[in-house]
């Protein structure tokens, strides 16, 4: 299959409401040449990444705008406008190729629309681009209620983080306590030539000067190494993990906090980790068996203690809660297609609803860690402000990192270009059991 036409069928069904790159793109690329899949893994996320500038031009180029049954087409166009503005790719090339695309979608009438589009836009599409970007969408390349959202919590900071946003993320190697130190295998990475440096605030991180396959990395099928960004790393210190505890993972997929927590303290009583979905807790199995790791896997809704609590406490739970995933929108840079401004509330509910089913599973003087990867306070220090209000035998703790900024509750890390993703960390203790 032509690489544009797998990329065109992957966000036709983003646009369409119907499925997330990570669901539809795998379909897509077991569908082209093995060399091409880089390819069509680069069309996807990159026109998803510039998506809302380029929707905005398409809209200038065309006389009226598609039909929802034309979702295909519509992601064809981009895909092409993609190509002629964000790649090398020569314009004949990418206009021929895409043009081309529209007899396999079987509407052979798009094909002179999509020529013709293309074609404008390789002649004016600079200009018209130049008298958009007035308009913050076309600047930032995100909606206008993501970047209004920014703009409003930080006002200092937001165009620095929608331009991290944008930015291709570095590839961030997390060291196997267990088997090296960081500075000893930074040694083995300079052996092999592979040019790495410490990260600045996880003890156990390592960004490399370029991504690679992780496979050629040393020890990697040995558990020496696993790749997760530097923020999701920090959970594992501010945990205060010691020999004989109980912990539980909330909401763990794909598992790399719970393998960090494992290869952080072995020596844990135990570690359960619970997931909604019984399908992306395979996902942990295979991280936990790559790592010589084993923990307690439970599918289960993490609200719904009756149906997997076996009433024992835990001594420390680290709740990585579902969220907009604001800050991470450089690695899945189709979350600007799929979030909606609606959708926050509904998150924050759950969020709180997370924290009042779980703290009762915590005993007196055991912490609960709440993490998120967003970059909303709606989601994070409003949700935690919330529940201590409501809890009268919460406390807060201060978290032992100078990562991010420290908020009214817990510290937000923005996502910065050659650094960490977007997170969020607030760190509770129990000082009393719940009254009634």
């Amino acid at each position: 299959m032509n690489p544009r036409l797998a990329a065109a069928r992957a966000l036709a069904a983003v646009l369409s409401g119907k499925a997330s790159l990570n669901s539809s793109l795998p379909a897509q690329l077991d569908k082209v040449e093995e060399r091409d899949r880089g390819l069509t893994q680069d069309l996807a996320f990159g026109t998803a990444r510039w998506q809302p500038r380029l929707d905005l031009l398409a809209a200038q180029l065309l006389q009226k705008p598609f039909k929802a049954a034309d979702a295909d087409v519509q992601a064809l166009l981009l895909v092409g406008l993609y190509q002629l503005f964000y790649t090398r790719i020569p314009a004949h090339a990418a206009i021929g190729e895409t043009v081309g695309c529209a007899d396999k979608l079987k509407k052979p009438w798009a094909k002179g629309l999509l020529n013709a589009v293309l074609r404008r836009a390789q002649r004016e599409g600079e200009e018209l681009l130049a008298s958009l970007e007035r308009d913050p969408v076309v600047r930032t390349a995100h909606p206008r209620w993501l970047q209004k959202s920014l703009k409003a919590f930080w006002p200092e900071q937001w165009e620095a983080i929608c331009a991290a946003n944008n930015a291709h993320p570095p590839m961030i190697l997390r060291v196997n306590r267990r088997h090296h130190s960081r500075d000893a295998y930074l040694a083995l990475l300079a052996d092999a030539g592979i040019g790495a440096s410490a990260c600045p605030f996880s003890r156990d991180g390592i960004v490399l000067a370029e991504a690679c396959d992780v496979r050629g990395l040393p020890g990697f099928a040995d558990g020496w190494i696993s790749v997760q960004d530097e923020a999701a790393q920090l959970s594992a210190d501010l945990l205060e993990l010691a020999p004989g505890q109980r912990v539980l993972d909330a909401c763990c997929a794909p598992g790399g906090k719970t393998c960090h927590l494992l290869e952080a303290e072995p020596g844990l009583a135990q570690m359960v980790a619970i997931d909604l979905e019984a399908k992306r807790l395979a996902r942990v199995r295979e991280n936990l068996d790559r790592l010589q790791l084993d923990a307690e896997l439970i599918a289960c809704d993490a609200r719904d203690t009756a149906s997997w609590w076996d009433g024992k406490p835990f001594q420390r739970i680290l709740l990585d809660a579902p969220c907009s995933a604001t800050g991470v929108i450089r690695r899945h840079p189709d979350i600007k297609l799929t979030r909606q401004a609606e959708d926050i509330p509904t998150l924050a509910a759950l969020q709180g609803e997370l924290l009042d089913a779980l703290w009762p599973t915590l005993e007196v003087g055991g912490m609960l860690l709440y993490a998120t990867c967003s970059s909303l306070p709606t989601e994070n220090t409003d949700v935690i402000d919330a529940f201590l209000a409501r809890t009268p035998g919460a406390r807060e703790l201060d978290l032992a990192t100078e990562a991010g900024l420290r908020q009214p509750h817990g510290r937000q890390l923005l996502a910065q270009e050659g650094g960490h993703d977007g997170f969020y960390y607030a760190k509770l203790i129990k000082i009393a059991a719940s009254r009634g």
